[in-house]
């Protein structure tokens, strides 16, 4: 675990416009997907990947929290919005379902945010301190989700059993992180085929069929970025927001 402190890339001043909507996006990924994690604490398969899983979602909980603040106000942003105000994509907000759909929606998650990462590093742009430190973490995030896909995949008929059917149940989310964004100073079209090759040769290692749904068009999900979610974002927001929402004001 690389466990590298994302808050010392924070870059100032906030961002306005296009830019702003663009961070703030990327920081409702990360804000999400840490909530969906973090779900797992108490109930992981042993203790060792509960610890592993919280420090993933911790990694993304930092990067959240650079990115929301770069906006405006962090704990506002996470806690008092509604959900048609969020722009996280409609990936992370799958619920966990069993282990494999976990790392299934990891897998896919961290190959194409680590692509995104090292892009937005190697250029001068307002993201690129917060990515340059948070494309480390991400290494490791996807190393783990690739290595469980590995262990799943070519393990008992039942685990193979049950990867096989994660990967293929979220697969009709995976189009949508390749969508324009405008405002992020990157074409994520580009690497939508390095990310096809990376997911596919994990796939096949492991002994699982790619699947061949669609991906993008009428039968693909994917509106996350214009603030329409999935039935299960809704429950997540509340449980999120509940205390916040309850204490107005409070302090710790």
């Amino acid at each position: 675990m690389t466990g590298t402190d994302t808050t010392t890339a924070r870059p100032a001043p906030a961002l306005g416009g296009a830019p702003a909507r663009a961070a703030l996006a990327l920081g409702d990924d990360a804000l999400v997907l840490a909530q969906r994690l973090g779900e797992w604490a108490g109930g992981a398969p042993v203790l060792e990947e509960e610890v592993a899983l919280a420090n993933i979602a911790l990694d993304l909980l930092g990067q959240a929290r650079v990115l929301l603040s770069l906006t405006g106000d962090e704990d506002e942003l996470a806690f008092l919005r509604e959900e048609r105000a969020f722009l996280n994509l409609q990936l992370v907000e799958q619920p966990n379902g069993d282990f494999a759909h976990t790392i299934a929606r990891q897998l896919y998650f961290s190959t194409y945010q680590h692509l995104l990462y090292a892009e937005l590093a190697a250029g001068d742009g307002p993201l690129a301190g917060l990515a340059a430190k948070a494309v480390k973490e991400v290494a490791y995030h996807r190393d783990h989700a690739e290595q469980w896909t590995l262990r799943l995949g070519d393990g008992t008929d039942e685990s193979h059993h049950r990867m096989g059917t994660a990967c293929d149940a979220l697969w009709r989310y995976t189009g949508e992180p390749f969508q324009p964004v405008d405002g992020l100073g990157t074409d994520t079209a580009a690497f939508e085929p390095a990310w096809l090759d990376s997911v596919t040769a994990v796939l096949t290692r492991a002994g699982l069929t790619v699947p061949d749904g669609p991906r993008t068009g009428a039968w693909a999900a994917g509106a996350g970025r214009q603030g329409l979610h999935t039935e299960h974002f809704g429950r997540m927001l509340a449980e999120m927001q509940h205390l916040h929402r309850s204490h107005p004001g409070a302090t710790w």
